[in-house]
């Protein structure tokens, strides 16, 4: 084609970016009429060609309604397809530019541009050719590696903390079982060894505090207070119920009356200026039907020492005491929680006024007794180092250590306010009246009479009711003849036939025996209430001759 002069207006487009797809994006801009030198339409665009050949030729100007094609595109990846110049020597394309009406969408409103070329068809969707070349993927920076394994670890040594927290609190849940089972095993073999559950002795203790029916078990021993300078005595039980969880000291009056190894009868003051303490012992048991463990003698010398070495006691006095070693001056005044010392206590538990009932001054001997083991200790150990200090001569069946052990108990139970004082009522001719008998020898000194053991002789008790006093001596001396016990109850109203009495069925045979031993008929004999201290009881009636 020839060159030719263009009398119009010529167009031509400037690079002004890339479009999404990284593609080059032009815009129109007026140019000047030009004159080409050259016949052929440089690759560079229109104009002048270097490289032509031939003369000359004016341009001839171009036609206004077909406007000349934009120039080519640089495409960087070659492709022939779109039009654009192959860096690799293919020919461009010449066929159909997909892109081209985009690119001309695309700067449609960029200011100072000329109106835009009419728009193609846009074609479907299906019909476009997207390669992956076009994409640009991004990929997250290192830094964000590295924040996600900080991360990582971060929960992980979380986790092994969480874990570690749970073995630590599993550990310290197992430790806190076993400390409680070790406190709960000690409990249990502390109140074990000390007598204090209830549920393992053969009675115990009713919600409603009533003690139920049935044996009992009870530690005894005796105690004989000997007044080295006034020469009276006082005597004493000591008794630990360990089934009713109870410590008592019951007050024997010395017009007790008691029987010796002969049978004869005596009161139990004389018992203990003749007999000494094995025989005493064994004629309260056979009375009582109590099992006397020891005697514990206590002069009034180691009764002093004994309340200062547990600190002096506070009891209630109920009498002024005169100090007999300075006339005319009080050592105990009357009152409520009175301090008393050595001195003091055994002044207060030995005296007894003018004209007053020998049970006033046993009394005092109970009170000063319970303030003794009120401030003793309960450790075992610590009250047997006190009974070691007094440094006495003890019984032999009643060692240091056993008696400081019993001491302990009673001291625990005095310190708990489960201790009480009792004193035994007799008559006026030294028996026991049946009340006396149920009050303290049933419920104080364990509930029954006591069994006797294999070789221990019947208890009979014998009360006289045939208006002759003399035919009590006469049942006493055929009873001990027979190998039976003899015990006193005292004598009654007068009754014209005899009895003889069992309480215990498995008595029967031995009841029927006594009847036969004392002369009475076996008609007399039947079953109902016995004496709390007598196997068998016997009424002698008026047909009883003493033959």
């Amino acid at each position: 084609m020839n060159d030719r002069y263009d009398g119009y207006d010529q167009q031509q487009y400037e690079l002004v970016g890339y479009d999404e797809f990284g593609q080059p994006v032009y815009r129109q801009v007026q140019q000047a009429p030009s004159y080409e030198r050259s016949g052929e339409y440089s690759a560079y665009g229109y104009g002048y060609d270097p490289y032509a050949t031939g003369q000359q030729q004016p341009v001839q100007p171009a036609q206004p309604s077909s406007p000349p094609p934009p120039a080519p595109s640089y495409d960087p990846y070659g492709g022939a397809q779109h039009g654009g110049y192959d860096p690799y020597g293919a020919a461009a394309g010449t066929g159909e530019q997909p892109r081209a009406a985009a690119q001309q969408q695309a700067t449609a409103y960029i200011p100072q541009q000329a109106p835009a070329p009419q728009e193609p068809e846009p074609e479907p969707a299906q019909d476009r050719d997207y390669r992956t070349e076009q994409f640009d993927f991004v990929e997250d920076p290192d830094e964000n590696s590295e924040d996600v394994i900080d991360w990582l670890k971060f929960t992980e040594s979380r986790s092994e903390r969480r874990e570690e927290a749970k073995r630590r609190g599993r550990n310290r849940g197992v430790a806190l079982i076993v400390v409680l089972a070790l406190c709960l095993v000690g409990g249990v073999g502390y109140l074990w060894s000390a007598g204090k559950l209830p549920f393992l002795s053969e009675d115990a203790k009713k919600a409603d505090g009533t003690t139920a029916a049935g044996p009992q078990n009870r530690d005894v021993i005796v105690v004989h207070l000997h007044n080295t300078k006034g020469g009276a005595t006082s005597t004493a039980l000591l008794v630990n119920n360990t089934t009713t969880q109870q410590g008592t000291t019951v007050l024997l009056p010395n017009s007790l009356a008691v029987s010796g190894d002969d049978g004869t009868t005596s009161t139990l003051g004389k018992s203990v200026d003749d007999d000494g303490s094995s025989g005493t012992s064994d004629a309260i048991d056979a009375l009582l039907g109590t099992d006397v463990q020891g005697t514990w003698r206590l002069d009034t010398p180691y009764l002093n020492n004994l309340v200062e070495l547990v600190g002096n006691i506070d009891i209630n006095t109920d009498t002024d005491v005169p100090d007999p070693d300075k006339k005319g001056t009080t050592l105990v005044h009357k009152g409520e929680q009175q301090t008393l010392s050595g001195p003091m206590a055994v002044a207060y538990a030995t005296y007894r006024a003018k004209g007053e009932a020998e049970t006033a001054q046993l009394m005092r001997f109970g009170q000063v007794m319970q303030g003794v083991l009120r401030k003793l200790s309960s450790d075992p150990q610590a009250a047997t180092t006190t009974v070691q200090t007094l440094a006495q001569i003890l019984d032999p069946s009643l060692t240091e250590k056993d008696l400081g052990a019993f001491l302990a108990k009673l001291a625990d139970h005095a310190k708990e306010g489960d201790y009480k004082t009792a004193l035994l009522p007799v008559q006026s001719d030294g028996t026991l009246s049946d009340a006396a008998a149920n009050s303290v020898v049933k419920d104080v000194l364990g509930g029954t009479v006591k069994a006797p053991s294999d070789g221990d002789s019947l208890r009979v008790g014998i009360k006289n009711a045939t208006g002759d006093k003399t035919r009590t001596e006469k049942a006493r001396v055929t009873l001990v003849n027979g190998g039976y016990t003899f015990i006193s109850a005292g004598t009654g109203t007068a009754a014209a036939a005899s009895q003889v009495t069992y309480a215990d069925a498995a008595r029967k045979q031995d009841a029927v025996e006594v009847a036969k031993t004392l002369g009475l008929p076996t008609s007399a004999v039947r079953k109902g209430k016995t004496a709390a201290n007598a196997d068998v009881s016997v009424v002698l009636g008026q047909d009883y001759t003493g033959k």
